[in-house]
């Protein structure tokens, strides 16, 4: 059903007649006398008994009258929300960020983001990288945190690139070293975060590259958790420099990963060819405004 010629009919009812109605829509009574027969050919039954110059509804008449001030009335507000969405006064972002990095990432684009638009809703999940891109092939988040390289299904905004250091005991005779590879330290036993973080992917990979299989003293997604490990002498941990940086303590030292195609490389990634709302092409334009990576 067309929204013009049931306007056309409301405006008739509401007006008390064809004239009045005409001169409400701007429209000539030719025109909308037009449209109201059209609505009647349309639902198939007469809407209107026309008695002299009066025009009474039939029941017919009532029925689409009663549902169609309803119907104009959702238009209208449906009109005004997507203007509202298009004038990113309302809207909703849906947002996936890694646990590692993202307060520090993240949380100043959260700041400005909520300043510059504070009707949009965001809706924001965290989870390890490689459950993110999962959460993004399906249509469940506009945007994740992602650690490059990933999935040629998606485009990616580069955010931060950092080298990674391997913590370690502090009484470590390795610690007096200014770099050391997974080689040097293919011996301790590895702290990693879970399987489902891309870090843990990326250390596994780089030790069979260099022709050994670590063994894994534990896996946790609790940062401070494995520091705390480390201090205790279980085995080496690996974290990107900055992050390392933020979490220092007297029993763990920093030593630079000596590893140079192993970098921590934070990307915001989405579905290639994915449509994207007005809230998530604000978001992406913030995020190249405030990180620029060369």
């Amino acid at each position: 059903m067309e929204f013009r010629p049931l306007r056309a009919f409301v405006e008739v009812v509401r007006q008390g007649g064809f004239s009045q109605a005409a001169k409400t829509v701007f429209a000539t009574q030719s025109t909308i006398s037009k449209a109201v027969k059209q609505l009647e050919d349309e639902v198939g039954v007469p809407l209107l008994d026309r008695i002299g110059h009066r025009s009474v509804m039939t029941p017919a008449g009532e029925t689409v009258y009663r549902r169609g001030v309803k119907l104009l009335a959702d238009r209208d507000d449906l009109l005004t929300e997507l203007d509202e969405i298009r004038g990113l006064k309302r809207g909703v972002l849906r947002l996936g960020l890694p646990p590692v990095g993202s307060s520090t990432l993240f949380a100043p684009l959260f700041a400005v983001y909520r300043q510059r638009y504070p009707g949009v809703e965001i809706r924001l999940v965290e989870h390890g990288s490689t459950q993110l891109e999962e959460s993004l092939r399906a249509g469940d988040i506009d945007f994740a945190g992602a650690l490059l390289p990933t999935s040629q299904e998606f485009d990616w905004e580069p955010v931060r690139r950092e080298p990674l250091v391997a913590l370690l005991p502090s009484n470590h005779p390795l610690c007096e070293r200014p770099l050391v590879s997974l080689m040097d330290v293919r011996e301790l036993p590895f702290i990693l975060f879970d399987s489902g973080f891309a870090l843990h992917r990326m250390i596994l990979d780089a030790s069979r590259k260099a022709g050994f299989e670590p063994t894994i003293a534990a896996q946790s997604s609790q940062i401070d958790f494995m520091i705390e490990l480390v201090g205790a002498g279980i085995g080496v941990a690996f974290l990107p420099r900055m992050i390392a940086a933020q979490r220092r303590q007297g029993s763990v030292r920093h030593v630079l990963l000596d590893e140079p195609d192993l970098a921590w490389v934070m990307a915001m990634a989405w579905r290639r060819g994915a449509y994207l709302s007005g809230a998530a092409k604000a978001w992406l334009d913030l995020v190249r405004e405030v990180h620029r990576v060369e």
